[in-house]
């Protein structure tokens, strides 16, 4: 296992590679973008462009999901409360994951954590049989295999605070979502604070996230 953590003009960035050998070719991942900011005109909207542009550019097949232009219900009654139609915009984002080898979550770190919009999206499409099934007490067993991801997140926070704080909103999509579904392989970046950004650093910060799309990263 390998870990490089690379700071610097507030970016903070962390990839870890549990096996070099089960990477996917880059020529050939599908590539799932989510863009989970609630408003039309944000830093995360730039990015989510900057990123499908640069694997455009590269050939690379990418599908997109904006979730601000889903139509579905936020509300998670939670397990065991009887079945529950998915929106077809929701079954529709379920089989884009299925086809996907690489998901890139771009998302604004509100409250520590993710926006409601996207904590409603996971919770109601993870579900149980899809994402994971349960096979015994505390077993499960994880669906979303053979598949890696990246998180790319604003704040207005600076990155090493952030990290003090022990990054719970990326900790948890990476370890308590995606990893417990069997995304093992994620990487996970933040950018920030991006209410003190001048002009300049959110190019900087653009031409990064570009870069990252180029790479299928």
């Amino acid at each position: 296992m390998h870990l490089f953590i690379v700071k610097e003009h507030g970016v903070s960035d962390e990839i870890k590679v549990e096996n070099a050998a089960m990477e996917t070719k880059t020529e050939t991942k599908k590539i799932l973008l989510v863009d989970a900011h609630p408003a039309e005109d944000s830093l995360c909207r730039a990015f989510a462009d900057e990123y499908e542009a640069g694997a455009r550019a590269q050939g690379r097949p990418i599908e997109r999901l904006n979730l601000r232009d889903l139509s579905f219900d936020l509300n998670f009654p939670g397990y065991g409360r009887g079945s529950r139609e998915l929106e077809a915009d929701l079954k529709e984002a379920q089989n884009k994951i299925l086809a996907s080898d690489h998901i890139v979550w771009v998302y604004p770190v509100w409250w520590g954590a993710w926006p409601a919009l996207l904590k409603g999206f996971v919770d109601r499409v993870f579900t149980p049989g899809y994402a994971f099934r349960g096979v015994g007490k505390f077993k499960y067993e994880k669906l979303l295999r053979g598949r890696s991801a990246r998180i790319i997140a604003t704040m207005d926070s600076p990155g090493w605070y952030y990290r003090l704080k022990g990054r719970p909103g990326m900790i948890a999509l990476r370890d308590h979502t995606l990893k417990f579904c069997g995304i093992d392989r994620v990487a996970m970046q933040s950018f920030g604070p991006v209410k003190y950004a001048s002009p300049e650093r959110r190019e900087q910060w653009k031409r990064r996230v570009r870069e990252l799309g180029q790479a299928a990263a």
